[in-house]
């Protein structure tokens, strides 16, 4: 039952907002009691708390697939941002940027995982690109890796609209593979920019 609790607080927080969805709306939609949910949860905050742990969870095992998938470097980072367009499409309200203003504890705690775990990700995929000849070899990757986690949180973080956050997202990555790209990486970019997911 605990598990079926977070996965469904996890579903309607990244959809109604953390902010909005209270104790009674979860059990309402389980068709249990209150008291059920208090059983396994004291209050909220630890609800949100594993609630975001489990997201964490599941956008990189996606990610993760994604990556096995070997696209070449470029397009796997377009299918990165369609897994997250996708996941995140019924949200009004950036989940982000409602964590930051609403629980700003847990928010802090999601962003050292996720400092981890993107910094790897963005760091794998440069490396790959340079083999491929997509990025140009004499980009320093540490720096390139910092930019683009920079500029991708920084936008999510301070943009209250989904909707938004997106468009600029895809923004940042044509700007950082642009940075990056070698003639056939620009190619390759042209490419995915024809039919965006915005």
């Amino acid at each position: 039952m605990k598990e079926k609790i977070i996965t469904k607080a996890s579903d309607m927080f990244l959809k109604l907002g953390f902010k909005s969805i209270t104790m009674d709306d979860i059990a309402s939609e389980m068709c249990i009691s209150k008291k059920t949910i208090y059983k396994y949860f004291c209050n909220k905050e630890i609800l949100v708390e594993e609630s975001t742990a489990l997201i964490h969870k599941e956008v990189h095992e996606i990610i993760d697939n994604i990556v096995a998938k070997n696209h070449n470097a470029i397009e796997e980072n377009f299918e990165i941002r369609k897994m997250f367009k996708e996941m995140f499409q019924a949200s009004d309200t950036s989940p982000i940027y409602q964590l930051k203003k609403h629980y700003p504890e847990i928010y802090e705690k999601v962003m050292a995982k996720e400092i981890t775990e993107c910094n790897s990700v963005f760091r794998q995929n440069i490396e790959k690109g340079i083999k491929q000849g997509l990025y140009r070899g004499n980009i320093n990757v540490d720096s390139y890796t910092k930019f683009y986690y920079t500029l991708i949180f920084s936008a999510k973080e301070t943009t209250q609209s989904e909707k938004e956050a997106q468009k600029l997202e895809l923004e940042i990555l044509e700007y950082h593979t642009r940075s990056m790209a070698t003639p056939a990486g620009i190619n390759e970019l042209e490419k995915h920019l024809q039919n965006p997911i915005i």
